[in-house]
């Protein structure tokens, strides 16, 4: 079995924790079996952008039906419009809301082309990517994420911060591909890190078997406490 490793994956400042874990990873699979293949992705650096165009986009666009009429929450008021208003405004939590409203202006008549389109054109380039990378290569591995989860509410007043987070797996919704977080280590502050598995579309199976190998040989596991 062949794994690619995508040389973009090596972002800057990322920590060195990160990058061990990773290189622990590629070692597991090798130890396995499998040959270790250096891959290209070129489009990943504009998978970020893209990714909260189109999906805010889709968000902004699904959510319409959420008007407190047939879907949602009800609030009750005195007029057609302050009830779609409250129920809107009650139903919704901030991160939502933000992303319709990013959505909703990406949408809007003078933005549709120079924002939604655009972002369209870039998902198509970087699943022609992994296309590109899957006739060398059998499944990737990646990091999860850059760090270790942040404290709950930590970045709650820099919602870029938090997007940056997910700089390793939107890359996989754009695509359309299937991918699994497998938990692998901890890092200095005992939380867990995990690496990440990207596979060809419907080909879950192979995923569910590194991911088993790579559990085997981390020989990790993270079971919540009891709470029922």
């Amino acid at each position: 079995m062949r794994i690619g490793v995508p040389k973009e994956y090596r972002v800057d400042g990322m920590p060195a924790e990160i990058e061990t874990l990773w290189e622990q990873g590629i070692a597991w699979l090798r130890d396995a079996g499998c040959e270790i293949v250096e891959v290209s992705l070129p489009h990943t650096r504009y998978a970020l952008p893209a990714y909260y165009i189109v999906a805010p986009a889709e968000a902004s666009s699904n959510l319409a039906r959420y008007d407190g009429m047939r879907y949602g929450l009800r609030a009750e008021a005195t007029s057609l419009t302050d009830t779609y208003e409250k129920s809107r405004a009650e139903g919704f939590g901030e991160e939502v809301k933000r992303r319709i409203l990013i959505g909703t202006y990406v949408l809007s008549a003078g933005y549709y082309d120079a924002y939604y389109l655009r972002a369209l054109k870039v998902r198509r380039r970087i699943a022609d990517d992994f296309t590109e990378a899957f006739g060398k290569v059998d499944a990737l591995l990646t990091p999860t994420a850059p760090s270790a989860a942040f404290a709950l509410g930590e970045n709650a007043d820099d919602p870029v911060a938090m997007y940056l987070n997910d700089i390793f797996t939107v890359t996989v919704n754009l695509a359309g591909l299937p991918g699994m977080s497998v938990p692998a280590g901890l890092d200095a502050k005992g939380l867990p890190l995990g690496l990440q598995l990207i596979g060809r579309p419907l080909d879950e199976g192979l995923l569910f078997s590194l991911g088993g190998a790579i559990e085997k040989a981390a020989g990790f596991s993270l079971k919540p406490a009891r709470w029922w």
